[in-house]
């Protein structure tokens, strides 16, 4: 990495715990402290479009929108400004700090920033019984797990492909998760924008405020927090969409994308040179294959937080 553009390093850069794409790193030099990301440049899910993500980046800080200083991005690394706050764990966050996670994204929906791409999401990927059978083949931990809801993945995979989206599309963040959240003060700070892209409104909003609302798993969903995030939405302009299963579709479709491109990487039987270390790809395709036929089986009951 040529990081000479930063100033002198006071101290070895370290690397920072986390990352479930890519690898990040804290650089200390005479001019400040910085967040290197390396980007995973070996089996990316999607094109990263670099300058579209920089320029709606520059925008948002330039807005006001608390988020570290975006410094220079290529196809490879990632810098932005180093931001300390606390750190989000995944737990149903206060009032507060909900309606204020609504406010940012009204503002961010509200930013004229032009941007190229209008593609919105890629087909859901149909191919469960083949991975369940290399699974099996390869002697994966989880194969046995991976093949008892092949049927359940193949129909999660067809909800993606049909449900529909009533719109409007915007440009927006898209992974305001409580991992790429930290807490200044009591208030949000947005980290992590390299996903950012178009996407229907009722899947932004649903992923965030339901991220937002729970803890690890499905159990302790507080209606109160999820509203308290669209209740921010509506105080700072925006209009909330129809109500629906779109609400859920795309945190299902992430997961889903998310859980079959570890699985992939475990299949490969080698530990990558950049993205997630191997057992966290372990840990990750686990989590999915317990976790997204829940989800899936909660739609009806996540559909009553709407009401």
């Amino acid at each position: 990495m040529d990081l000479s553009q930063l100033g002198t390093p006071i101290r070895p850069m370290v690397r920072v715990d986390g990352g479930f794409a890519n690898r990040m790193y804290r650089l200390d030099t005479d001019q400040g402290s910085f967040a290197v990301k390396e980007m995973n440049v070996v089996d990316r899910r999607w094109a990263y479009r670099v300058q579209d993500v920089f320029r709606f980046e520059r925008a948002a800080f330039e807005a006001g929108i608390p988020m570290p200083e975006p410094i220079s991005a290529s196809d490879k690394l990632l810098v932005h400004r180093w931001v300390d706050g606390r750190k989000m764990p995944e737990a149903p966050v206060s009032p507060a700090y909900a309606f204020g996670i609504g406010e940012i994204l009204a503002r961010i929906h509200a930013l004229d920033v032009e941007w190229t791409d209008l593609s919105i999401e890629d087909p859901a990927a149909h191919d469960w019984p083949e991975l369940a059978e290399r699974a099996a083949a390869t002697g994966q931990p989880w194969a046995d797990e991976l093949a008892s809801r092949v049927e359940t993945f193949l129909a999660i995979a067809d909800f993606v492909d049909t449900c529909e989206r009533p719109g409007p599309v915007v440009l927006t963040h898209k992974d305001i998760q409580p991992w790429n959240l930290l807490a200044q003060n009591g208030r949000p700070v947005v980290l992590d924008w390299e996903l950012s892209g178009m996407l229907d409104l009722s899947g932004e909003l649903g992923s965030t405020a339901l991220s937002l609302a729970k803890g690890p798993g499905f159990d302790d969903i507080e209606p109160a927090i999820f509203h308290s995030v669209l209740d921010g939405y509506v105080a700072a302009g925006g209009t909330l969409p129809p109500s629906g299963p779109s609400w859920f579709v795309f945190m299902i479709s992430g997961w889903l994308g998310h859980t079959r491109w570890n699985i992939l990487r475990c299949l490969a039987g080698i530990e990558a040179s950049t993205g997630p270390d191997v057992a966290l790809s372990h840990e990750s395709a686990r989590n999915g294959i317990r976790g997204l036929p829940d989800l899936f089986g909660r739609l009806p009951d996540l559909e009553s937080l709407l009401v």
